[in-house]
């Protein structure tokens, strides 16, 4: 027999008409949550979604930090500056930066001491711990991420992600803070900056609030002051610093000379490409960069309509992103939701890592790299220097510097040293070299490249194949492995064929740092995002016989209902606009009730039928509701909160307001609580 609830139940309830085709959600709704209860609102239908235009409180400096998977930087821009000169760099090179990168960036390693975590240490053990272990890339992996997710370096200690994210966007800002005081003293520090921190575009909603949490913590924003704090999507920054540069700041690969190398041996799209080199490779090492106010020579061509790829070759991950150009205000729409995944130059590393256990055990590497992670480090940054040296035409060897730790160690360890170790092992193409060097051959080397980069290019291959992105003529690389050589002439062999041209600005490692600090100065800039997900709540429907499942029946007042009805908000590749506001409105089921929790399911489908799992809790705190208590026997009057929920963004934003009193209501939405883990996913209906 159906039981059914009593009427102090707290429900959601729809005015979705039954013509719809409503998706059952799983158990665990909010009819079965005591606290999590609204009333309905009926008949009142869900207005459509309005749009209002975004706005962007004055700041006086952006400061943006590239928060990356092996290196990290910042750059700042003062509001104040007509000639946005974009700040790159500090006063001093960075210390320990990796060969090859003129020390435009810091190894995003940390070196956490007792002090640092403020422990004492077992008698008179000092605790070490050093992390260079690609953390960014953890956020990004981990499927059930919480505030509590843990990491573990690489000599074995765990310790809370959020910390080690934290202690490190706390180095950039004191950093920042410092730099902003020695320019200009005056400068207030609060209310006064406005941060900008990169992730990936395929990042989803999790990983992306994990970042707003550690940058809470790390104090960079305070939670009263949220809107100081923006998150940028890395493909979409490196889109906006493209389209101010002038043509002799691109290389076009299409005209590269066969055989040709790196990208400073590249031909220019321009003929001033030759003058202006000396220029570029100073600026590198300068700590200012100036862009042009507006539109760059190659933008001032396209047409409204134009079309592009965006193609972000980080370490960790590959973004790919397919804008297109809006006018007279030159705003991007997003013709198809951010693609791509985990195959960036770290899968280099990993090749090479597994090379290193080929010859020498992959048990000593794995107890080298515990017992010796300093060393370890300095092998990984010795090889990232070889990696960047790399190409398709290289002729010679490419060496290798192998710590004299590492040398020592194996000898203890085996017997024997690292010479007698290669000639026994099967790597025939990698030789020793008295001056205590790997040498490496060419070919051995660009094999490394091969699995990640044909990763990559399928990536690409797959977006191209789209309907949505037909005609494509253009494709920027960018990120820091776009760098690479092997990578560019890959791309260009595979995609120049199709008519399609490849472009890589000059400085491609540093485009998303300083596109960033152009996204805080104009957020606005990408109009039009697409969904990645489908997002909706559950729901009360009107009940259909023959179409919702007898066991979903509840009858109250006379009325008959199906339960756990899937609303939805958005669905998956929904084009949505910047400040779109999808509007819903809901009455708390009891008199004084304070808070509000409702579930929010997702799912990759449009229609919401394969896959719909809860993926966050929207909660809604109420104040008391004004007038005092009721007469005694007069009905209490409907309290109508109304909320707006805004897909549109970098990040979900949700606002809502007390219909009664017109005040807001403090609405936040939490995709990181450890709720519902446990529960079974719904079943397709």
């Amino acid at each position: 027999m159906l039981a059914v609830p009593e009427m102090g139940l707290q429900v959601l309830y729809s005015s979705s008409s039954p013509e719809q085709s409503p998706v059952p959600s799983p158990p665990g709704s909010p009819r079965t949550q005591e606290i999590c209860g609204i009333a309905p609102l009926t008949p009142s239908q869900s207005p459509k979604p309005e749009a209002r235009a975004p706005q962007q409180a004055p700041f006086s400096v952006v400061v943006a930090i590239d928060f990356g998977t092996t290196s990290s930087s910042y750059a700042f821009s003062f509001a104040m500056d007509a000639k946005h000169h974009i700040h790159k760099n500090p006063k001093r090179k960075w210390e320990g930066g990796d060969p090859g990168v003129a020390h435009r960036k810091t190894p995003t390693c940390l070196l956490l001491t007792p002090e640092v975590l403020a422990i004492q240490p077992v008698i008179t053990t000092t605790i070490w711990t050093l992390r260079r272990l690609k953390f960014k890339m953890k956020i990004h992996s981990a499927t059930d991420l919480i505030l509590k997710t843990q990491l573990e370096a690489v000599n074995g200690k765990k310790m809370p992600a959020l910390e080690v994210f934290a202690h490190a966007l706390r180095f950039f800002k004191e950093h920042a803070l410092q730099e902003l005081r020695d320019q200009c003293p005056s400068l207030p520090e609060k209310d006064t900056v406005c941060w900008v921190l990169t992730v990936p575009a395929i990042w989803k909603q999790p990983a992306k609030q994990f970042m707003r949490e550690a940058a809470y913590l790390a104090g960079l924003v305070s939670r009263e002051d949220a809107e100081q704090l923006l998150i940028a999507l890395e493909p979409e920054a490196a889109s906006v610093y493209c389209r101010k540069l002038r043509l002799h700041q691109l290389v076009d690969l299409s005209s590269r000379a066969p055989g040709s190398g790196c990208l400073g041996e590249s031909h220019s799209i321009d003929p001033s490409f030759r003058q202006a080199r000396e220029q570029l490779r100073r600026s590198r090492h300068s700590r200012t960069f100036l862009v042009e106010s507006g539109v760059g020579e190659l933008w001032a061509e396209m047409q409204a309509g134009d079309r592009y790829v965006v193609a972000d070759c980080g370490v960790g991950t590959v973004d790919l992103t397919v804008p297109q150009l809006e006018q007279p205000h030159g705003t991007l729409k997003e013709l198809y939701k951010a693609s791509g995944g985990p195959c960036g130059a770290v899968g280099v590393d990993l090749a090479f890592e597994q090379l290193l256990s080929r010859i020498f055990g992959e048990d000593f590497i794995s107890t080298f790299k515990t017992q010796s992670p300093a060393a370890w480090v300095d092998l990984t940054i010795a090889f990232e220097a070889c990696k960047r040296t790399a190409g398709p035409h290289r002729a010679g060897a490419l060496n290798i510097s192998l710590p004299f730790s590492v040398i020592d160690f194996y000898r203890k360890q085996r017997g024997y040293n690292v010479e007698t170790a290669l000639r026994r092992s099967s790597a025939n193409f990698v030789k020793w070299s008295s001056q205590g060097m790997l040498r490496m051959s060419c070919e051995a080397m660009n094999n490394l490249f091969q699995p990640t980069v044909s990763g990559i290019i399928q990536h690409i291959e797959a977006l191209l194949a789209r309907p949505e992105v037909q005609g494509v003529k253009l494709l920027f690389l960018v990120g820091s492995f776009s760098e690479s050589a092997v990578l560019q002439h890959a791309v260009q062999a595979a995609l120049g064929t199709r008519g399609l041209r490849v472009v890589v600005p000059h400085d491609v490692g540093l485009a998303i740092l300083k596109g960033a600090v152009f996204f805080g100065q104009a957020p606005g800039v990408v109009r039009v995002r697409r969904s990645p997900l489908t997002y909706g709540v559950d729901v009360l429907n009107r009940f259909v016989a023959g179409r919702h499942p007898p066991d979903k029946l509840l009858v109250r007042g006379g009325r008959r209902w199906c339960t756990d009805v899937f609303e939805r908000f958005v669905a998956a590749e929904q084009s949505v606009a910047l400040g779109e506001d999808v509007l819903r409105s809901y009455c708390p089921a009891r008199p004084g009730q304070r808070c509000v929790l409702i579930n929010l399911y997702c799912c990759a489908a449009q229609d919401a039928r394969p896959g719909l799992r809860k993926c966050g809790e929207l909660s809604l705190e109420l104040e008391p509701a004004e007038g005092g208590p009721h007469a005694a026997g007069a009905p209490p009057s409907r309290r109508e909160i109304r909320t707006a929920m805004q897909f549109g963004d970098t990040e979900i934003q949700v606002t809502a307001v007390d219909v009664s009193t017109n005040r807001s209501v403090r609405a936040a939405i939490d995709f990181l609580s450890n709720w519902g883990r446990s529960a079974s996913p719904p079943l397709p209906r």
